[in-house]
């Protein structure tokens, strides 16, 4: 797993802590970004392996940030795994219509996240 980027789309601090580490300890090398706006920026320019990201962000929220991901045809196939505290059905099925890889939600497993993100990092 070594060298797979994984770009954290968090606003929380803890969650983000909790997350880098345990994301790193799995050998990802993880760049953290709070705002949407900003992390499709850094999607488009720097072209994770893998993007964990959160529904409720400042700026652009994260529906808009997958809507914009799957729009672009150089970023389709780019895995973004979901992981948010809005778990309700409808928001499950928002995020798979949109193209949402896999959708986990708060509060999670580590070894869930971990299993998620090796499956759609790739090896």
């Amino acid at each position: 797993m070594a060298g797979k980027r994984i770009l954290l789309v968090e606003d929380e601090p803890n969650i983000v802590e909790s997350l880098r580490f345990i994301l790193e300890q799995a050998g990802f090398e993880v760049d953290v970004i709070s705002d949407g706006n900003a992390a499709l920026a850094s999607v488009i320019a720097d072209r994770p392996d893998a993007v964990v990201l959160d529904i409720m962000l400042p700026g652009m929220n994260g529906f808009d940030v997958l809507r914009a991901v799957r729009g672009d045809t150089k970023l389709a196939s780019l895995p973004v795994i979901v992981l948010t505290a809005k778990g309700q059905p409808n928001d499950r099925k928002m995020a798979e219509t949109i193209g949402a890889t896999a959708f986990i939600t708060k509060p999670f497993s580590n070894a869930e996240v971990i299993e998620c993100v090796r499956s759609h990092a790739g090896s």
